[in-house]
């Protein structure tokens, strides 16, 4: 249990913590970010896989056109999550990509009813429209809707709904996604070298490192979550997942002085309101059903 906690406390974290890798690489164009990580995250998980011998899955995969399209748009989807999240970043808005996390587990819920025809519970369904009060809130302050968190929730919590059927683990599942992303990232990264607009050619040795960094960085910590995720309950899990979002809003917040306050915090409060509902309505239902057995 101790090791389960550190190992997703441990991942969470090192996602809460990205914003400070992509601002160190700040002025690399957000899609060549993109590329590069995708391309060195699929460099370490070859080596990885091919430490633990670990290829059988592959021959398998290959053979079920059904498994490789739905690996597609799930690799499509983390694409896109990820160019969101990179661009937020560099252009000021740490704050509203941490929006983005700590209102997705309420849209994994509402993508369960629609998609799922899964049941929504009284509690749930106030959790939820106490969450879409607080987006309201902030699109009518603001004059517009909050899309970077809304884009961020919307397109991991559709990855999750097509990795939660998936038939792969998360090691050869990402291993796949960024093989099927590999060809398109390659071919534009050719094609940025004869425009001579590939960023990576210009930059700084160090920040050459930092961007084939980007392998181990994205990788280690889906390691450390799929561990920790094997030795904890789904509840606790739950609750950690909050590290997250929380360290970048602090980021944003007094590191970058990205503005919160006012009507913005207002939002904000309705949204942890009905996080705080969710999760304690689910710790409640698991602590019953725990006393039940018992």
């Amino acid at each position: 249990m101790n090791q389960g906690i550190l190992f997703a406390a441990g991942a969470y974290a090192a996602w809460g913590l990205f914003p400070l890798y992509f601002k160190a690489l700040q002025s690399i164009p957000p899609a060549q970010i993109l590329l590069h990580r995708m391309l060195w995250s699929l460099v370490f998980l070859v080596i990885v896989l091919t430490w633990r011998r670990q290829w059988a899955w592959l021959a398998d995969v290959m053979r079920r056109p059904k498994v490789l399209a739905g690996f597609t748009a799930s690799a499509l989807l983390l694409s896109t999550n990820w160019f969101i999240y990179i661009w937020a970043v560099n252009n000021g808005r740490v704050v509203d990509s941490s929006l983005g996390y700590f209102i997705n587990p309420l849209v994994n819920v509402l993508l369960g009813f629609l998609l799922l025809r899964e049941r929504l519970r009284p509690v749930q369904w106030f959790a939820v429209g106490l969450a879409a009060a607080g987006v309201a809130w902030l699109t009518w302050q603001t004059g517009q809707l909050p899309w970077v968190a809304l884009s961020l929730a919307g397109s991991f919590g559709l990855y999750g709904l097509l990795r939660k059927t998936a038939a792969l683990g998360a090691l050869e599942g990402l291993a796949l996604e960024t093989l099927l992303l590999f060809p398109l990232a390659l071919g534009y990264l050719a094609v940025l070298t004869m425009d001579g607009s590939n960023a990576f050619l210009g930059a700084s040795t160090p920040q050459q490192l930092l961007m084939a960094a980007a392998g181990p960085i994205t990788a280690i910590p889906l390691l450390m979550f799929a561990a920790g995720a094997r030795r904890i309950p789904l509840s606790l899990l739950g609750m950690l997942q909050y590290i997250g979002p929380t360290l970048q809003l602090l980021l944003g917040v007094w590191l970058y002085h990205e503005p919160f306050g006012g009507a913005r915090l207002v939002g904000f409060a309705l949204i942890w309101s009905a996080l705080a509902v969710y999760s304690m309505e689910g710790v409640w239902r698991t602590w019953r059903g725990r006393a039940g057995a018992a």
